[in-house]
This record gives C-alpha cells, sequence and structure tokens, in this order.
C-alpha cells in the first residue's frame, strides 16, 4: 500500500535565523525580538548545530538580578545560577540540542517536542548541520489539507486496495476533515483496519465508519 505520510521537511521552515557561540547576550535578545522568536540554534563550524538558546536560558538573568538565594536554593538551582552569569549564546545555551532530521514522520517531531518540552526543534541533515525549523505551528499545517485531496488519498490509497471487490460500492465522504465511510463490504474484519489506516492520513481529523457486511439472507 503507497506510504503517503508526510515527512519534517515538508512542513519546515528553511529559512532560519540562527547565532553562533560566541553571540552576546544583547545580540542574542536583540535577535530574538528581530525575528519574534523564542529560540535560536547556535551553531559551530559551517552550520553544525551544537546548542539551543532560548529565552528560558536568558532570564536567570534577570530573576537573580537583585536577589540573594539561599544556599540550599543555591544548590538546587546551580545551573540557572551558571546561566545567570553567563554572557554568550555557549555560555546560555542548552547543549546538546533536540533536534530532528528532515526525514522523520510529524508524529516523531510531535512526540519529541512533547516529551523533551519544547515548542520548535531544529532540524538537521545526516552531517548534523542545520536545514531548517519545524514549529507546533507547521505541525499542524497538514489539518490545512483541502477535503478533496484528502478524499482522493482515501480512496485510491485504502479503499481501492482493501475493498477492490465490495458488495456495494465503498462511498468516500470528507467534510471539515471528518472522512465518513459507508458501503457493504465482504470481510468485515478489514473494517476497522480501514478505520485506522483512515485516521493515519495527514489532514484527518477523524473517522465515522459506517461500513457493513454483506446484507443477511432471508
Amino acid at each position: 500500500m503507497p506510504n503517503s505520510m508526510h515527512t519534517v521537511s515538508d512542513v519546515m521552515t528553511q529559512t532560519v535565523v540562527a547565532v553562533g557561540s560566541d553571540a552576546t547576550f544583547k545580540e542574542i535578545v536583540k535577535t530574538m525580538d528581530q525575528w519574534k522568536v523564542s529560540a535560536l540554534p547556535v551553531l559551530a563550524g559551517e552550520g553544525r548545530v551544537i546548542g539551543v538558546v532560548s529565552e528560558a536560558d536568558l532570564l536567570p538573568k534577570e530573576e537573580f538580578r537583585d536577589s540573594d538565594p539561599s544556599r540550599s536554593e543555591q544548590i538546587r538551582r546551580l545551573a540557572d545560577l551558571a546561566k545567570a552569569g553567563g554572557l554568550t549564546a555557549g555560555e546560555l545555551m542548552t547543549s546538546p540540542a533536540v533536534s530532528i532530521h528532515a526525514n522523520a514522520t510529524l508524529a516523531q517531531a510531535a512526540r519529541a517536542m512533547a516529551v523533551r518540552k519544547v515548542k520548535r526543534l531544529p532540524v538537521v541533515d545526516d552531517a548534523g548541520l542545520l536545514v531548517g525549523v519545524v514549529s507546533r505551528a507547521d505541525l499542524l499545517k497538514v489539518f490545512l489539507r483541502k477535503d478533496e485531496d484528502i478524499e482522493k488519498e482515501v480512496r485510491h490509497d485504502i479503499v481501492e486496495y482493501l475493498f477492490p471487490h465490495a458488495v456495494q460500492p465503498v462511498r468516500v465522504s470528507v467534510n471539515e476533515g471528518v472522512v465518513t465511510l459507508t458501503g457493504q463490504v465482504r470481510d468485515t474484519s478489514l473494517i476497522p483496519i480501514a478505520a485506522r489506516l483512515v485516521r493515519a492520513v495527514e489532514g484527518v481529523v477523524d473517522v465515522d465508519s459506517a461500513l457493513t457486511g454483506p446484507a443477511a439472507e432471508t
């Protein structure tokens, strides 16, 4: 069966703003403000991603500006205290960077963001060089697919493959990303499989399966 799975390269932003490890604190803040982003990849050499500096990495400098944390808090928050004194991206960044490859699936990207609690991921090639950035908003782009495109894919890649000789032709309709399947099929064991495969199609919001088996003989 053809695989229609979209990959990170299909939705990522290719124009990426990044900084070198020697970028100063103020340069980082200015760059974030200019490009309206909350995190920046940190690069070394010809574009290898070595870390990410985010707003969370910068905030300790303001948080500890006038405070005098207790000894126990100092011990508990050694990493934040160290970042409060950081002056460059290399000192402030979170490393190693949580990155993803361009050929990863959107599900893999979403899982990585959820597990690591980040809003965006640098996208790298096999050499670890930066080729783009994928954000939560990018992952939602698949839900902008036209209903007719989804219908065509479901009909061609799933229905015609699973039910080539249905008792009653299987009909596919899509409304706002919700796929409805109707018709009579010979092998009812394939009905839940069809629903599962349709749900996996990029852009599908939900599946309403009204498929039935052959009518009982009287």
